[in-house]
């Protein structure tokens, strides 16, 4: 692909809004995304119910469809709700799940009217924090049954799971790749997939791009979510600012693996008070420079030479060559 679209996290765009401002009286939403697309950003995820509470969707529609900024896929938040603090598809009552999927068909249906085909799952929910809390393999059972019904409810979205070690749960039911690919396994459903997040699997000690080869020999990659961290936490910090050459990487893997989906920066820039549309300038521009150097390394037979021979000397001065001309 030529060139990506871009978006980023909607919600750190209320950093700097003033009640006096000129649109003071829209719905927040519609703030929001008016002023992500000051920035350079054309498609926006959604969070289901936060940002429609309030939000009639005929008038998100034509908001939508006057603007620049488009709606690219929704992301389910249970974590809102008090009744899913002790899981959304893995608590221990069966109403409780079931009004877990309830709510994400609600979000598929609206999801269907904006015309778009991706719904996001983090589950950061579902998992547990002590020893002898659960039975693993019910709520293993329980959550496999959940995505299923969802996938099932409406074919023409697909459903990506966004994978995390912890947090808010100290264990994760889908902690990593490899866990999350064997759930997609059971699952067995062809609109299913990953949302890969950098510094998720940063924070899962994995390298991002050979995540990125897994589940693109398993699965799919339906989602790319593009930041940076330290490894230790979900930090949330601007693209390439700690690990550029692994982002690099990252890129010509799914240039690679035909990846045509739209990069999200999922970054926290109002943690540190930054103006959120200068800091998505800067992402965006961060990752052109590196998609340049990707496009480069990809198609240079020195690099897929010194791949064969596993030689690091030789395919780190490609790398820099490229990075750095």
């Amino acid at each position: 692909m030529d060139s990506f679209s871009y978006g980023a996290r909607l919600n750190s765009f209320k950093l700097g809004l003033k009640d006096g401002d000129e649109d003071a009286s829209r719905h927040m939403t519609l703030r929001l995304l008016t002023r992500a697309a000051t920035a350079g950003l054309t498609q926006m995820d959604l969070n289901f119910p936060d940002h429609f509470d309030g939000l009639p969707i005929g008038e998100l529609k034509r908001f939508v469809s006057d603007n620049p900024v488009k709606i690219n896929g929704l992301a389910m938040r249970y974590y809102t709700a008090p009744e899913f603090k002790l899981g959304a598809f893995t608590h221990p009552d069966a109403g409780i799940r079931a009004l877990a999927v309830e709510e994400t068909k609600r979000g598929l249906d609206a999801a269907a009217e904006l015309d778009c085909s991706l719904m996001t799952l983090w589950m950061g929910q579902d998992g547990f924090d002590y020893s002898f809390q659960a039975d693993f393999a019910q709520m293993w059972d329980n959550t496999i049954t959940a995505i299923q019904q969802i996938a099932d409810f409406n074919p023409a979205i697909d459903i990506a799971i966004e994978y995390k070690p912890n947090e808010p749960r100290a264990f994760s039911l889908m902690p990593d790749v490899s866990t999350t690919l064997l759930a997609l396994k059971e699952i067995d459903r062809p609109n299913t997939g990953v949302t890969l997040d950098f510094a998720h699997v940063l924070y899962a000690d994995e390298m991002p791009a050979f995540a990125a080869s897994l589940i693109q020999r398993h699965s799919r990659i339906l989602g790319v979510h593009l930041n940076d961290g330290y490894g230790k936490w979900d930090n949330g910090l601007m693209v390439g600012s700690v690990h550029p050459i692994q982002t690099l990487e990252l890129l010509v893997e799914l240039l690679r693996g035909g990846f045509d989906g739209t990069i999200y920066f999922d970054t926290f820039p109002d943690h540190s008070g930054l103006d959120p549309v200068e800091e998505s300038k800067a992402n965006i521009a961060t990752t052109e420079r590196l998609l340049a150097a990707a496009r480069r390394l990809l198609t240079s037979q020195e690099l897929i030479d010194a791949r064969a021979r596993q030689n690091p000397m030789a395919a780190q001065r490609i790398m820099q060559e490229a990075l750095f001309q």
